[in-house]
Protein backbone atom coordinates (compact mmCIF):
# COMPACT_ATOMS: atom_id res chain seq x y z
CA UNK A 1 0.00 0.00 0.00
CA UNK A 2 2.72 2.15 0.93
CA UNK A 3 4.30 1.50 -2.48
CA UNK A 4 1.61 2.37 -4.17
CA UNK A 5 1.09 6.05 -2.60
CA UNK A 6 4.77 6.77 -2.83
CA UNK A 7 4.30 5.93 -6.13
CA UNK A 8 1.54 7.88 -7.17
CA UNK A 9 2.81 10.30 -5.26
CA UNK A 10 6.24 10.57 -7.71
CA UNK A 11 3.97 10.60 -10.89
CA UNK A 12 2.32 13.89 -8.81
CA UNK A 13 5.11 15.13 -8.82
CA UNK A 14 6.39 14.65 -12.26
CA UNK A 15 3.15 15.95 -13.93
CA UNK A 16 3.71 19.12 -11.46
CA UNK A 17 7.33 19.47 -12.74
CA UNK A 18 5.52 19.63 -16.04
CA UNK A 19 2.99 22.56 -15.10
CA UNK A 20 6.02 24.10 -13.67
CA UNK A 21 8.48 23.80 -16.91
CA UNK A 22 5.23 25.44 -19.07
CA UNK A 23 4.19 27.90 -15.97
CA UNK A 24 8.11 28.92 -16.16
CA UNK A 25 8.39 29.57 -20.24
CA UNK A 26 5.29 31.19 -20.08
CA UNK A 27 6.39 34.00 -17.52
CA UNK A 28 9.57 34.55 -18.99
CA UNK A 29 8.09 34.81 -22.59
CA UNK A 30 5.61 37.22 -21.29
CA UNK A 31 8.41 39.07 -19.12
CA UNK A 32 11.02 39.41 -21.86
CA UNK A 33 8.98 39.99 -25.05
CA UNK A 34 5.59 41.66 -23.98
CA UNK A 35 7.01 43.46 -20.52
CA UNK A 36 4.66 41.95 -18.35
CA UNK A 37 4.73 39.47 -15.92
CA UNK A 38 3.10 38.56 -12.41
CA UNK A 39 3.62 38.68 -8.97
CA UNK A 40 1.14 35.61 -8.68
CA UNK A 41 2.59 33.51 -11.33
CA UNK A 42 5.86 34.19 -10.17
CA UNK A 43 5.30 32.87 -6.50
CA UNK A 44 3.02 29.94 -8.10
CA UNK A 45 6.35 29.15 -9.61
CA UNK A 46 8.03 29.25 -5.96
CA UNK A 47 4.69 26.73 -4.22
CA UNK A 48 5.36 24.43 -7.23
CA UNK A 49 8.96 23.86 -6.45
CA UNK A 50 8.03 23.63 -3.09
CA UNK A 51 5.89 20.67 -4.01
CA UNK A 52 8.00 19.00 -6.75
CA UNK A 53 11.18 18.87 -3.72
CA UNK A 54 9.05 18.19 -0.79
CA UNK A 55 7.33 15.52 -2.12
CA UNK A 56 10.27 14.03 -4.44
CA UNK A 57 11.83 12.89 -1.39
CA UNK A 58 10.25 10.29 -0.44
CA UNK A 59 9.95 9.01 -3.81
CA UNK A 60 13.38 9.06 -4.28
CA UNK A 61 13.99 7.31 -1.45
CA UNK A 62 11.84 4.83 -2.74
CA UNK A 63 13.59 4.38 -5.87
CA UNK A 64 16.78 4.17 -3.85
CA UNK A 65 18.17 7.30 -5.49
CA UNK A 66 19.11 9.29 -2.51
CA UNK A 67 22.44 10.50 -1.97
CA UNK A 68 24.99 8.39 0.11
CA UNK A 69 28.65 7.88 0.16
CA UNK A 70 28.53 4.86 -2.45
CA UNK A 71 32.45 5.19 -2.38
CA UNK A 72 32.55 2.82 1.15
CA UNK A 73 28.77 1.95 0.28
CA UNK A 74 29.37 -0.09 -3.52
CA UNK A 75 32.12 -2.25 -1.37
CA UNK A 76 30.04 -3.68 1.32
CA UNK A 77 27.92 -7.23 1.77
CA UNK A 78 24.47 -7.23 1.03
CA UNK A 79 24.21 -8.14 4.76
CA UNK A 80 26.11 -4.93 5.70
CA UNK A 81 24.21 -2.80 3.26
CA UNK A 82 20.97 -3.57 4.61
CA UNK A 83 21.92 -2.92 7.94
CA UNK A 84 23.26 0.43 6.86
CA UNK A 85 19.77 1.16 5.72
CA UNK A 86 18.02 -0.30 8.78
CA UNK A 87 20.30 1.92 10.97
CA UNK A 88 19.61 4.94 8.71
CA UNK A 89 16.21 4.37 8.83
CA UNK A 90 15.39 4.08 12.62
CA UNK A 91 17.89 6.27 13.84
CA UNK A 92 18.00 9.67 11.00
CA UNK A 93 15.47 9.44 9.33
CA UNK A 94 12.65 8.74 11.28
CA UNK A 95 13.36 11.04 14.13
CA UNK A 96 14.69 13.58 12.08
CA UNK A 97 11.09 13.03 10.07
CA UNK A 98 9.45 13.18 13.36
CA UNK A 99 10.94 16.34 14.53
CA UNK A 100 9.98 18.32 11.13
CA UNK A 101 6.57 17.14 11.31
CA UNK A 102 5.89 18.02 15.26
CA UNK A 103 7.26 21.46 14.37
CA UNK A 104 5.78 21.99 10.57
CA UNK A 105 2.41 21.36 12.59
CA UNK A 106 3.16 24.12 14.90
CA UNK A 107 3.95 26.91 11.23
CA UNK A 108 0.82 25.44 9.28
CA UNK A 109 -1.46 26.61 12.51
CA UNK A 110 -0.02 29.61 13.51
CA UNK A 111 -0.21 30.64 9.81
CA UNK A 112 -3.93 29.16 8.90
CA UNK A 113 -4.55 31.70 12.12
CA UNK A 114 -3.54 34.54 11.00
CA UNK A 115 -4.71 33.52 7.17
CA UNK A 116 -1.29 34.03 6.18
CA UNK A 117 -0.48 35.64 2.64
CA UNK A 118 2.01 37.09 0.67
CA UNK A 119 3.02 40.28 1.57
CA UNK A 120 3.86 41.39 -1.89
CA UNK A 121 0.65 43.22 -3.56
CA UNK A 122 -0.81 40.93 -6.36
CA UNK A 123 0.92 37.80 -4.69
CA UNK A 124 -0.67 34.64 -3.38
CA UNK A 125 -3.10 34.07 -0.84
CA UNK A 126 -3.19 30.82 1.64
CA UNK A 127 0.06 30.34 2.50
CA UNK A 128 -0.67 27.87 4.80
CA UNK A 129 -1.37 25.45 2.01
CA UNK A 130 1.93 25.37 0.69
CA UNK A 131 3.25 25.54 4.38
CA UNK A 132 1.27 22.09 5.05
CA UNK A 133 3.68 20.73 2.47
CA UNK A 134 6.25 20.77 4.76
CA UNK A 135 4.86 18.00 7.77
CA UNK A 136 2.79 16.08 4.90
CA UNK A 137 6.04 15.23 2.82
CA UNK A 138 7.65 14.00 6.08
CA UNK A 139 4.58 12.03 6.73
CA UNK A 140 5.06 10.17 3.61
CA UNK A 141 8.53 10.02 3.87
CA UNK A 142 8.31 8.51 7.25
CA UNK A 143 5.49 5.76 5.95
CA UNK A 144 8.59 5.16 3.29
CA UNK A 145 11.29 4.74 5.61
CA UNK A 146 9.18 2.65 7.82
CA UNK A 147 8.77 0.38 4.65
CA UNK A 148 12.19 0.33 4.23
CA UNK A 149 13.18 -0.91 7.70
CA UNK A 150 11.13 -3.49 7.62
CA UNK A 151 12.51 -4.73 4.47
CA UNK A 152 15.92 -4.36 5.37
CA UNK A 153 15.36 -6.13 8.24
CA UNK A 154 13.95 -8.82 7.02
CA UNK A 155 16.78 -8.89 4.91
CA UNK A 156 19.60 -8.04 7.10
CA UNK A 157 17.97 -11.67 9.48
CA UNK A 158 17.68 -13.70 5.81
CA UNK A 159 21.20 -13.13 5.32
Amino acid sequence: MIDKIIKYLGVFTAFILAILVLLVVYDATARYLFSTGSIALQELEWHLFDVIILFGIAYTLRENAHVRVDIFYASYSEKTKALVNLISSLFFILPFSFLIIYIGLGFVEMSFVQNEASSNPGGLEYRYLVKALLPLSFVFLSLQAIKDAKTNFGMWRSL
